[in-house]
């Protein structure tokens, strides 16, 4: 097996890594933290370096158990090399993808050559799915990263070996998984299919040694040793602090957050085949070769070729361990992405070649492009609903332009890529479509939506009207206003969800005695909605500050509150 690249597949190495940085990092340093968890996870890091508090992470003033620290630690350290949340938050995410891509094509140059490697690789990064999360400050890249780094490693072992040590630091990284995001132990399940390929006598796996018991534990101890270094601290200072909250907390993350939401989950319900959507979708177009994969993926297993069964077998482990679940997000299976493409990689050359493959790609970029350039021009030239809804709940004016301009843009030169190269070069077509996507994605989309989207604007807004040095309590506040606060500031609790009438009720009374206190010296926040539907928002008491992530805010004065606003006073203690 030769390693080592030739020439030419050296510069198409070259090639696609400067794609993938070019790719990954548009974009990067012109946007602040966008909603959903964006902000959320940035502020749990910007108060672990306020407080000093590592190990407890912090919504606010509430202790914050949903997720395990080990990201929220990765945001502190990349804000303390750059001095920027701005130009640090998304670096996380940044440096995992490319690590994955790194290790996908490593694995597969070392099990097929290095142009199988290259190729697998690229399946990856042709994934919609893996570049959208890529560019998003979520747990999911990190974790995939880190699954692929356990996946690797132990593969390197089971299939490369005996190489124990990588053995040991794939089960290792597997354990930091676990304390990433809590289905880390993801990598260990490929043990599962290997010992029934290693007793069904196949070939080409790591050979029985007589001793060797101990090492396939001390592999098994080091993913255990990993999950330990976080949870003995935390149990330590939960359990002799004397602190209810860091009991409560370690009730929530070790038992609520893992198995009852896997088990019984509260939200995110999609039915059993909802990720073959996923994959359909927004796997294309490495996606549409899985029908010409089938052919060779039986004949590698009539052949009992573990290098292509194991890491297939392992990505459909996962698909099916998330598909039992009722909760289901898309970034769930992501980390079978790269085993995926591992698995597909000694094939993926040869299919490229195949006539029926490429008009596949070519009709996937054709019809990509061509409802990107229709929507960009109907909406510069006709305003159609769907314009007209993006405008209105992302507050755009005439910047809009832009928008609609790079869509447009980027349609036509997907078409025009298309038009060009058309069957011979459809693998070349789709590639620049891509390519241009996320740019106008980074470049243009970036810049353009961000004052709404972080909710800069609105908080820069809200200190205007308020004055320098006049506090401000958040009342219905989400994370990124108070990410985004600037000046003193006050908050009163989290509010997860918008009926939950008793926690607003709550978070309201703190809020009215907290005003009481200087009323004509502080102001209120709040969030235009049913909750808080007994503020009397009209002039002079109130003054609308704007709208953010399609949720309308105003400033209140002590005049704003009603008799409708009194809560019962035992409602009005501190969080």
């Amino acid at each position: 097996m030769r390693f080592l690249p030739t020439p030419a597949e050296r510069r198409a190495a070259l090639w696609l890594g400067a794609a993938a940085v070019l790719v990954l990092a548009a974009g990067f340093g012109l946007r602040d933290p966008w909603p959903a968890d964006e902000p959320r996870f940035v502020l749990v890091a910007k108060q672990m370096i306020e407080s000093g508090d590592w190990w407890f992470p912090r919504r606010g003033s509430e202790l914050y158990p949903d997720k395990p620290p080990v990201y929220f630690w990765l945001l502190a350290l990349a804000y303390l090399a750059m001095g920027s949340w701005r130009w640090s938050f998304l670096l996380p995410s940044l440096l995992a993808a490319l690590g994955t891509l790194w290790l996908t094509f490593d694995l597969g140059r070392r099990l097929w050559g290095a142009r199988a490697g290259l190729w697998a690789a690229a399946a990856v990064l042709a994934a919609p799915a893996f570049v959208y999360q890529a560019k998003r400050a979520q747990i999911d890249p990190t974790l995939v990263f880190l699954t692929t780094l356990g996946l690797y490693g132990i593969l390197r072992h089971l299939l490369l070996g005996p190489a124990w040590r990588w053995f040991a630091g794939g089960c290792f990284a597997a354990g930091v998984g676990v304390v990433t995001k809590g289905v880390g132990f993801l990598p260990l399940l490929v043990l599962l299919p290997f010992v029934v390929l290693r007793w069904r006598g196949w070939p080409g796996l790591v050979a029985r040694a007589t001793g060797d018991g101990w090492r396939w534990a001390a592999g098994l101890g080091a993913f255990l040793l990993a999950m330990l270094l976080w949870f003995v601290p935390v149990v330590l200072q939960a359990l002799y602090d004397g602190d209810a909250q860091h009991r409560a907390y370690l009730d929530e993350i070790l038992f609520r957050q893992t198995a009852t939401r896997y088990l019984d989950p509260w939200h995110h319900h999609e039915p059993v085949w909802y990720f073959l959507e996923v994959i359909a979708l927004f796997w294309a177009p490495f996606a549409l070769l899985l029908p010409w994969l089938l052919r060779p993926w039986r004949e590698a297993f009539a052949a009992r070729d573990p290098r292509v069964v194991l890491p297939l077998a392992w990505a459909l482990l996962v698909l099916a361990f998330f598909s039992a679940s009722a909760g289901k997000r898309d970034m769930y299976i992501l980390p079978a992405l790269p085993a995926l493409a591992l698995a597909a990689a000694p094939y993926l050359d040869a299919l490229a070649q195949r006539t029926g493959v490429r008009r596949a790609v070519l009709g996937y970029t054709i019809l990509l492009a061509g409802v990107l350039f229709a929507g960009g021009i109907a909406a510069l030239v006709a305003e159609p609903r769907f314009a007209q809804r993006i405008v209105e709940q992302r507050g755009l004016g005439a910047e809009q332009v832009w928008l609609w301009g790079m869509l447009a843009a980027v349609g036509g030169i997907g078409l025009a890529a298309a038009a060009w190269w058309r069957v011979a070069g459809a693998l070349r077509g789709g590639a620049v479509l891509l390519v241009a996507l996320w740019l106008g994605w980074g470049f243009v989309v970036h810049p353009l939506l961000d004052r709404e989207n972080s909710a800069r604007g609105v908080m820069e807004d809200a200190r205007a009207l308020a004055g320098p040095d006049t506090p401000i309590g958040l009342l219905g506040w989400k994370e990124q206003n108070l990410l985004q606060a600037l000046g003193p500031v006050r908050e009163f609790g989290f509010c997860k969800a918008d009926d939950d009438l008793d926690c607003h009720a709550r978070q309201r009374a703190r809020a009215l005695a907290w005003l009481a206190e200087d009323a004509s010296g502080r102001v209120l926040f709040v969030r235009r909605m049913d909750a808080h539907a007994c503020f009397d928002f009209a002039p002079p008491h109130g003054s609308p500050v704007g709208t953010a992530n399609r949720r309308e805010w105003w400033l209140l004065r002590a005049g704003a509150v009603t008799p409708a606003c009194s809560a019962p006073p035992e409602a009005a203690g501190g969080p």
